[in-house]
């Protein structure tokens, strides 16, 4: 784990970055054809550079690249140990670069740099560490077929794969994709968010240094409807993994309908709860265990705790501690190490985060609340109507919505009654409760007595609208990149038909 440098320390970084700034295409910085994207610092509003952003006809071009590469083979047909060799040391390098990549990654998203240090780096390498390591100790099947054949039942790279990420986690989610991708022998095309471009033409760099083809990972920067879109649309791709907005998601499931009917896995929004019930322990843990699920990256999280449900026999005892602990989540500079939030993506996303503060209803607030530019301070509403805004709606920022229930079963009601089924957290000391709600629970992931994702080897993915055609993470996430072929060999006698001794 590295150590945080002070304030000016990071400053000094960050004033001698050299910003990556033109698509990354078979192997090499090019000039893309689209307009010019800026990258915009948020906590500042100060550009960092302007983007030769892509457009349909970079797109034609990098899938052209990819095709060229994946049926050459040269990814997907090396041996899986070698493809494991070349992701080790991507993570290498990555290592040897991952003060700049934390502060780049804190200057184009608005990220606290103490999360970009401790978490989003030292995760992403780890992460491509974990399915580079895996691809060569996953085995193909042998199935059951009697004495006169035998069948194989074997997994071979999809082919071309698109790789749509969001902005709330531009190296991370970078990493859930391209390393199982990668390990599996695709060929990537990356469409980062246009607001966070930078990390991921970085690593496309650093992944060439390190030995991958060309061709083979590609990084298009541009507007969702000029290069998301014609990526969806492609005939040439073969798969598409998409993180983001569910209304987004349902795109990319119209354009597969309406081309090659490729592939697409979809890991959308989530509406999460943590339910707390009358005999849980440690409450100052559990609080502790809130405020992180609640307000980490800002609430800017796909999995973020934006519903308290909790027993109003405990309720006073734990808000008391929640808000106490809340205090101490400091927000500004995202370059302060001191600082647990940063700043929102951008002024529009200010917008509508600041519009369920204003639109609270008959809430109560007991925390926070209080808006400076793309800054929000922690925010705590209790009594709210569980059919109102903060209630059903997601809202990608520090805003936590506490619902108040008088029995396990009210509590697994409202955890259930929403669009979402990503993640959720239950705290109980009473073992089979909190296994038995867990199972009631409607979401791709349910923790207990914590706030949490898994790992590496854990899949994660959702129910309902969370979610849709696979998972990232564990082996799960390398067979959504690969197809499953069956090949059947006939064992007996060509002359007589019997089987072969």
């Amino acid at each position: 784990m590295s150590e945080l440098l002070t304030s000016k320390e990071y400053a000094a970084l960050a004033a001698n970055i050299d910003f990556p700034c033109t698509p990354f295409i078979d192997g090499k910085y090019q000039r893309g054809n689209g307009d010019k994207l800026l990258s915009v610092n948020p906590a500042t509003g100060d550009t960092l550079c302007e983007i030769d952003s892509c457009n349909s006809d970079d797109v034609d071009l990098a899938v052209a690249k990819a095709r060229e590469s994946f049926d050459q083979g040269i990814w997907a047909k090396q041996h899986p140990s070698d493809r494991k060799e070349v992701l080790i040391k991507l993570c290498k390098l990555i290592t040897r670069n991952r003060r700049e990549l934390a502060v780049m990654e804190s200057l184009d998203s608005g990220k606290p740099i103490r999360d970009c240090e401790l978490i989003d780096v030292p995760e992403t390498i780890q992460t491509i560490k974990w399915h580079a390591e895996a691809v060569d100790k996953m085995y193909d099947q042998a199935g059951p077929a009697g004495q006169d054949a035998l069948s194989l039942i074997v997994r071979e790279p999809v082919g071309v794969v698109a790789a749509v990420l969001p902005w709330n986690f531009p190296l991370l989610m970078l990493a859930w994709k391209i390393a199982p991708a990668l390990a599996s022998g695709n060929s990537v095309i990356v469409k980062p968010a246009e607001q966070t471009s930078l990390t991921a033409l970085r690593i496309a760099e650093l992944a060439t240094e390190a030995g991958i083809p060309r061709g083979v990972l590609q990084v298009l920067p541009g507007l969702g409807e000029v290069v998301g879109e014609p990526l969806g649309r492609h005939p040439g791709v073969d798969m598409v993994s998409f993180t983001g907005s569910t209304d987004t998601g349902r795109r990319f499931l119209t354009y597969a309908a309406q081309s090659n009917l490729k592939k697409v896995v979809l890991e959308c929004g989530g509406k999460n709860p943590a339910i707390v019930l009358e005999d849980a322990e440690h409450l100052d843990l559990v609080a502790e265990h809130i405020v992180t699920g609640a307000f980490w990256n800002m609430g800017e999280n796909c999995s973020a705790i934006s519903r308290l449900i909790v027993h109003e026999a405990i309720k006073p005892a734990l808000l008391e501690r929640v808000t106490a602990r809340v205090r101490d989540w400091k927000t500004g500079d995202p370059l302060n190490p001191a600082n647990h939030l940063g700043a929102l993506i951008d002024t529009e996303h200010q917008k509508k985060v600041a519009g369920f503060l204003s639109n609270s209803g008959k809430a109560t607030l007991i925390e926070g609340g209080a808006a400076n530019g793309v800054f929000i301070a922690p925010t705590i509403f209790d009594d709210v109507d569980p059919k109102s805004a903060l209630a059903t709606e997601e809202i990608f920022g520090p805003v936590l919505s506490v619902l108040t229930v008088s029995s396990v079963e009210q509590a697994i009601e409202l955890a259930n009654d929403t669009d979402y089924g990503l993640t959720a957290s239950v705290f109980t000391a009473n073992a089979k409760q909190a296994l038995r709600t867990a199972r009631a629970i409607k979401a791709g992931t349910v923790s207990i007595n914590c706030y949490g994702e898994g790992d590496s080897a854990t899949p994660f993915g959702g129910y309902k609208q969370s979610g849709f055609g696979g998972r990232d993470n564990g082996v799960h996430a390398h067979e959504q990149y690969t197809e499953l072929k069956t090949i059947w060999v006939d064992l007996s006698d060509p002359a007589t038909g019997d089987t072969v001794a």
